[in-house]
């Protein structure tokens, strides 16, 4: 069996948000607003950004939700930049993007967990159905009330978010159209999340859902990641469009910036 990544190894990847590091992206024009979730017992900020096509008041978009959405150290300014890129270069359709800023990210993007060694490395650990919950009985409904969707959704996430879109992918694949996921923290839990890969695509229901995931040459990811496309190509239904980019040149914090253009151009489409 394929061991996760020692604990040493995977508190930095816990920790790990793409948004941090030694970037200074411009943060673009958008909405914020706060929710005060009955479902987390807080209030969530909640940052979205629209394409200028958007000012035409005929017009409604399809969501792309993305968990590490704050502003400070996290994805929302550098990943709305690129689809402001992909959108005016014509090579995605008009999108828009609603980011959630964190409080606590252990906890909101990580399952239970029967691993020691997990507890340890995040002790708050083991929320993520909470928090899908307050996205869907929550947050999806306030969006569609403050502005004009399509209802067509996807969920974009890097590690423990990888981890979570992933989770959701399996578990709960009628929350969203498409998936991305970029290194995804599969050893979570001692890979039972994989374990359970097979029993959940044959319950997966008859509707099109896409995934498109990447692993980098972070000790331990690129054999997750490899699995889960095994996985995939054993017992994905074929309702099911998916997409596996190994990049063993990457590493875990290198990963998002590197591949989210092709991830997003596979997504979204035109």
């Amino acid at each position: 069996m394929i061991r996760p990544p020692h604990l040493l190894l995977a508190l930095p990847l816990l920790m790990a948000c793409s948004g941090s590091g030694p970037y200074h992206d411009p943060v673009p024009e958008h909405d914020s607003f706060t929710i005060a979730s009955q479902r987390l017992g807080e209030t969530r900020t909640i940052n979205v950004w629209m394409p200028k096509e958007y000012a035409d008041a005929g017009v409604r978009l399809p969501v792309l939700y993305m968990p590490d959405g704050g502003i400070v150290q996290e994805d929302f300014p550098h990943v709305a930049n690129t689809l402001a890129e992909l959108i005016a270069g014509k090579r995605i359709r008009p999108i828009m993007l609603v980011g959630i800023a964190n409080t606590d990210r252990q906890r909101d993007l990580t399952g239970p967990t029967a691993s020691e060694e997990d507890r340890k490395a995040a002790p708050t650990g083991g929320g993520s159905e909470n928090f899908r919950s307050f996205i869907a009985e929550e947050l999806f409904p306030e969006v569609d009330r403050r502005y004009r969707t399509t209802g067509e959704r996807g969920l974009i996430g890097e590690s423990l978010a990888g981890l979570f879109t992933v989770e959701t992918f399996l578990i709960h694949p009628e929350m969203f159209d498409f998936h991305i996921a970029f290194d995804p923290s599969l050893w979570w839990n001692d890979q039972r999340l994989l374990d359970a890969e097979a029993n959940l695509l044959a319950a997966f229901p008859a509707v099109p859902r896409k995934l498109w995931f990447a692993g980098s040459g972070t000790e331990g990811m690129l054999p997750l990641t490899d699995r889960l496309a095994q996985g995939l190509k054993d017992h994905a239904p074929a309702t099911v469009t998916w997409t596996y980019v190994p990049m063993p040149k990457e590493e875990h914090g290198t990963i998002f910036r590197a591949a989210k253009v092709q991830a997003i151009e596979w997504a979204v489409g035109k």
